[in-house]
């Protein structure tokens, strides 16, 4: 049977209260065709440490000062090999250890495979499924309503996949998604949850500076226009949500 290998870049910077649950999520996943790489921004605290305890298991290891996380992420994609990559960053972990063998070994090859993700909290309890939720069918059009599906579950074939665009500080990761979605031919939905995510707190100024920057990048991509009717779409859309968990209290 064909095993395709998975580059995961591990991004980290002073992450030492993270780092070892997501690289023992990694290191302990059932499929074998694993290339590990962790790309550090020469952190001050322990990090390095934890991550020199597992030196026989990953595969390559930077740390080095960088412009940012984007620019971290964009040094992973240059050291990988593998037929297809996941970012799986400092605070990430999978959802089972069995997760990339269910998609590699019992699913149709694929340009890009997606799932959901849950969110847990500094304690590493779930406390439930991402508000946005991947669509049954996931098309470049899909993005148009917000990232339904976050980078932590989201593996792409590799030579498709471009730079980082460092311009956003933010959401490059959304525009990322985008670009890789508009050309590919195969997307499989896996149908389950492939990994967890640790949803730090934000800053109200930081939080708008996302959502400017979402809001530019909707428009490159879909245009004004459409972005605009989205938008309401998606106001009706977190208003009933908000109803939703207010009536189940």
């Amino acid at each position: 049977m064909h095993q395709p290998t998975l580059s995961i870049v591990t991004i980290s910077f002073n992450a030492a209260s993270y780092i070892r649950p997501t690289i023992e999520s990694v290191i302990g996943q059932s499929y074998p065709a694993v290339e590990y790489i962790i790309v550090d921004g020469k952190s001050t605290d322990a990090t390095m440490d934890i991550v020199h305890e597992y030196t026989q298991q990953i595969s390559k290891i930077v740390s080095e000062t960088d412009k940012g996380i984007y620019d971290a992420m964009n040094k992973g994609l240059a050291l990988a090999t593998g037929q297809y990559i996941l970012y799986m960053n400092a605070g990430d972990r999978f959802a089972h250890s069995g997760v990339l063998e269910q998609i590699f070994m019992h699913l149709k090859p694929a340009d890009v495979y997606y799932g959901d993700t849950e969110i847990i909290d500094e304690q590493w309890n779930v406390t439930g499924l991402r508000r946005l939720r991947p669509p049954k069918e996931l098309t470049w059009q899909s993005f148009g309503m917000g990232m339904l599906v976050s980078h932590q579950s989201f593996i792409a074939r590799r030579e498709l996949c471009p730079h980082f665009d460092v311009q956003y500080r933010y959401s490059a990761d959304f525009d990322w998604c985008i670009h890789i979605l508009r050309n590919v031919r195969h997307i499989s939905n896996t149908g389950m949850v492939i990994s967890q995510f640790m949803q730090g707190g934000t800053t109200s100024k930081t939080r708008l500076r996302g959502l400017r920057e979402r809001w530019r990048i909707m428009v490159k991509h879909y245009g004004l226009s459409e972005t605009f009717i989205n938008h309401l779409k998606i106001a009706a859309r977190l208003i009933s949500h908000t109803l939703q968990n207010r009536s189940a209290k």
